[in-house]
């Protein structure tokens, strides 16, 4: 193979590879949102108030109804029937349907493990390995160079993937991508243990204080060591700019060609017997 043929296959590789990585980075960065002046809106991004309740309620409801009925039966339906409320009310206002239903799909998954197994604490099992499974997601990007945080972040903030060609700027981006991996790490090293020792109380609770609060908190700090000082001021001067723009709008339109004030050229800023014609 001559040089040249190495060289332009390197580079098809490497164009490949970036196409992948636009398209992963689109579709990880849709729930995102940030606010004028480019910061994370970090409640917006989890689904507001009602994406942590939808969350977060099922397994709370049915941990407290089975430890307060100690019936597993019931304790399941209790979160069924949650889950189903979500589902029905998503329906109502049009929601999307994969949307709709993968909360009752996740809550079903979990209902028929601690079903079919007779034990309560298998409720939460399909959690860890879903943890497990992310863990190796973003620990695995951080050492093939494609931190995911910088696939997510970087198309929120309109860099693409060209982050990757700044060696600080993917520093960073590996950073974030570890502490949500280290928060990964810390649900499976915490309850665990807890799962092991039956401890199923102590087990709910956790799962629902380290789910999506957890999450988020990550979520923003990760967002807050990879902002790029130049690029934040110039948004925020924007954003000033434009409010600015907007309230000259607003007081040029209570004035006509001609300095008249709208209420003169309506009529109302002198008496009829004050007024000439021309």
């Amino acid at each position: 193979m001559t040089p040249e043929s190495r060289a332009a296959e390197e580079e098809n590789r490497e164009g490949a590879s970036d196409r992948v990585g636009r398209q992963l980075s689109g579709s990880a960065a849709q729930k995102l949102t940030t606010r004028d002046d480019g910061s994370l809106d970090v409640m917006s991004s989890i689904g507001g108030w009602r994406g942590l309740v939808e969350a977060s309620l099922p397994a709370a409801a049915f941990i407290t109804a089975y430890l307060i009925v100690d019936e597993l039966s019931l304790a399941l339906l209790i979160a069924l029937g949650i889950g189903a409320a979500f589902t029905v009310m998503r329906l109502l206002q049009r929601g999307n349907l994969v949307q709709s239903f993968s909360g009752l799909v996740g809550v079903a998954i979990c209902a028929a493990f601690a079903y079919f197994s007779g034990e309560a604490r298998d409720y939460f099992l399909p959690g860890f390995f879903i943890n497990a499974g992310y863990l190796i997601l973003f620990a695995g990007s951080v050492l093939l160079k494609w931190p995911l945080m910088g696939l997510i972040f970087g198309f929120v903030r309109g860099e693409g993937i060209e982050w990757r060609h700044d060696r600080a700027r993917r520093r960073r981006y590996a950073m974030a991508t570890g502490i949500v991996a280290a928060v990964l790490a810390t649900r499976l090293a915490v309850q665990l243990p807890m799962y092991l020792a039956d401890a199923t109380g102590p087990l709910g609770t956790a799962r629902v204080v380290m789910g999506v609060p957890l999450y988020a908190l990550a979520l923003w700090l990760g967002w807050m060591i990879t902002r790029d000082p130049h690029a934040q001021a110039q948004l925020q001067e924007k954003a000033i700019q434009e409010e600015s723009r907007e309230e000259s709008d607003a007081d040029a339109g209570d004035v006509r060609p001609g300095g008249q004030s709208v209420a003169e050229t309506s009529g109302g800023g002198a008496p009829a017997s004050e007024r000439t014609t021309p």
